[in-house]
């Protein structure tokens, strides 16, 4: 297969299933809180690299494991994102979208700087659990464990997530909110509440992403940096606003990514940018988009 063993093959569509399950995780909370509260929150990607210093942190200095990061660790940032929310973002809800756009940019411009200048530039390593080393050999392929369970939780993730938002009574509520605010409040619910819980589960799922990623690619103030740019071509080619949009274009440009790397290397840092292109020509609103 023009020269390509089909273990280097196999190889990068692992590789491109893990980058996907990031894109998916922090597309999707993109979605929930463009969606749902019609916020473009440029600070994903350093709530991202949160996540990831918050479970090294609760690692290094209270002896906290992997599991208990991955339940507390979008717990706490989720919580960090409220706050911003309560307090920041809240009085811009009746400006146009590009002032929160750029309120969330300087946010994760502060956000990036401090734990640089705490922690410097250099990678920090963060151990998998002793449950998930190792791996196996299928013949055509190894697959490490940690990077298989990346994969299948963060697929469980997602779709637990969608099945909530779309199918569920919490779900219509928080759509409803989005909507109309005011007859959603005359069945006694608190508006202001669900809108500041929403950003922060939007939040947490990155933070989330944040822990799974620690393992693979090390804990570094600028590891948001790098994907904040890719993820937001991605949300705009699946649709802005959509759930099952950010799920599956996450793990298929990942995927498509993945291949690129061995069919045309070249082409690989910018693949994702030029489907961009292409779908916003043919459909504005993205590939599950609606129709405005």
């Amino acid at each position: 297969m023009l020269g390509i063993s089909t273990q280097a093959l196999f190889g990068q569509l692992l590789l491109g299933l893990i980058n996907g399950s990031f894109y998916a995780l922090l597309c999707l909370g993109l979605a929930v809180i463009f969606g749902l509260l019609n916020i473009i929150n440029f600070a994903h990607g350093a709530l991202y690299m949160m996540g990831a210093f918050v479970a090294y942190l609760l690692g290094a200095y209270l002896g906290l494991d992997y599991w208990s990061s991955l339940i507390l660790v979008p717990i706490i940032v989720g919580a960090f994102g409220m706050l911003i929310e309560s307090t920041m973002l809240k009085q811009l809800a009746q400006l146009p979208h590009l002032y929160g756009l750029l309120l969330t940019f300087g946010l994760a411009l502060i956000i990036q700087g401090v734990f640089q200048n705490f922690f410097g530039s250099s990678g920090m390593p963060y151990a998998i659990p002793k449950v998930l080393m190792g791996g196996y050999n299928l013949g055509f392929m190894y697959l490490p464990v940690y990077r298989a369970w990346v994969v299948v939780f963060s697929i469980v993730v997602c779709i637990a997530t969608w099945i909530v938002i779309d199918f569920t009574k919490l779900g219509s509520y928080l759509r409803a909110a989005t909507e109309n605010p005011t007859l959603v409040r005359a069945f006694g619910i608190n508006v202001p509440r669900m809108i500041t819980l929403t950003y922060g589960f939007g939040v947490g799922l990155a933070a989330l992403a944040g822990v799974l990623s620690a393992p693979i690619n090390q804990v570094r103030p600028l590891m948001g940096a790098d994907l904040i740019v890719v993820v937001f071509a991605i949300v705009v080619i699946g649709g802005m606003g959509s759930i099952i949009g950010s799920i599956i274009t996450g793990f298929a440009l990942g995927v498509v990514e993945g291949l690129t790397k061995v069919f045309y290397p070249e082409a690989s840092n910018t693949v994702v940018f030029v489907i961009m292109a292409i779908v916003l020509l043919v459909r504005p609103q993205g590939l599950f988009g609606r129709t405005l």
